[in-house]
């Protein structure tokens, strides 16, 4: 591959953000609270539109948005959605732009989009995030990246306003989007573990709060467990983390187990809920909605 040279930028680079649903909307805002100049797309542009009352400057095209910005951030649902967000791009970018790939979109498609981010002549870092909604607004997600050492100190100010941390896993793009893989691994198994928890309870007759309880204060209580359980108990379910977008991550990992000759049972049993709380009309619904695949037929709708 051609090596590329790192645009200078300022203190205060001009950031392009590809993709303004849950976490791209909430990273852009995190940029703008650190003083950055920020361009928003989206393809539905009313979903990006909320962002010009925190100063963005929303664009009708992706190609308006990356025109004279130092940084594009892409923030999509899935490699395909990326790609086709470059191209809508591509007559407003210049060489030595960096890309800040930021959607979890697998092994096969980094690879993808590295290569067609230098036919570019963008500088690519593969670079997903760990975190939610929450996080996301906050400006505490943690980045996991790699890609080449020189564009650091292009990318440090948009990498301190969207996380509280950033990994940097190697030069080689497809390096962080493996870590990636594992972290997501970890909390697939862990909504899917939380929610079985819930269904047994209430299938045995006990009060799932009577269980958290229990749990609650030992070795092996966490937030992450009091918080799901809450969004059942409550019925509030809007999504941090569609289940949609779980399930999509969950395919994913299984393809990279799969081409490492890895066999992941928890992760397939995890697909496999979640294809069934889908199915059931819960894709658009927080990941914990899972629950629902653990219910008897008459109430998966509830």
């Amino acid at each position: 591959m051609t090596s590329i040279p790192v645009h200078a930028t300022s203190e205060r680079p001009t950031v392009a953000v590809l993709g303004t649903g849950i976490m791209g909307s909430g990273m852009a805002r995190s940029l703008l609270r650190a003083g950055l100049d920020v361009r928003a797309w989206n393809r539905t542009q009313a979903k990006a539109a909320p962002l010009a009352a925190d100063g963005a400057t929303v664009t009708e095209t992706a190609e308006e948005a990356v025109s004279g910005a130092d940084v594009i951030v892409t923030m999509l649902n899935d490699g395909l959605a990326v790609a086709a967000a470059l191209t809508a791009a591509a007559s407003g970018v210049h060489r030595g732009q960096v890309l800040l790939q930021s959607s979890t979109v697998g092994l096969q498609a980094t690879n993808e989009l590295a290569q067609r981010a230098a036919d570019l002549g963008l500088v690519y870092l593969d670079a997903p995030v760990s975190g939610t909604r929450q996080p996301a607004e906050q400006g505490k997600l943690t980045v996991f990246v790699s890609g080449p050492s020189a564009a650091r100190p292009s990318v440090g100010p948009v990498l301190d306003a969207i996380g509280q941390r950033t990994v940097w896993v190697g030069e080689a793009p497809g390096a962080a989007s493996r870590l990636k893989l594992v972290v997501n691994t970890w909390v697939i198994n862990m909504v899917s573990s939380v929610a079985e928890c819930l269904n047994l309870a209430e299938g045995l007759g006990i009060d799932p709060q009577s269980f958290l309880d229990a749990m609650k204060g030992g070795p092996l209580d966490s937030a992450y467990l009091q918080g799901k359980s809450a969004a059942v108990l409550s019925g509030d379910l809007t999504a941090d983390f569609a289940l949609s977008t779980a399930l999509k991550d969950t395919r994913l990992i299984l393809d990279a187990a799969g081409q490492s000759g890895v066999m992941l049972d928890l992760v397939a049993a995890s697909a496999a809920r979640f294809a069934r709380a889908e199915a059931a009309g819960h894709g658009a619904e927080d990941m914990i909605a899972t629950y629902y695949a653990g219910l008897p037929a008459e109430r998966t709708g509830d």
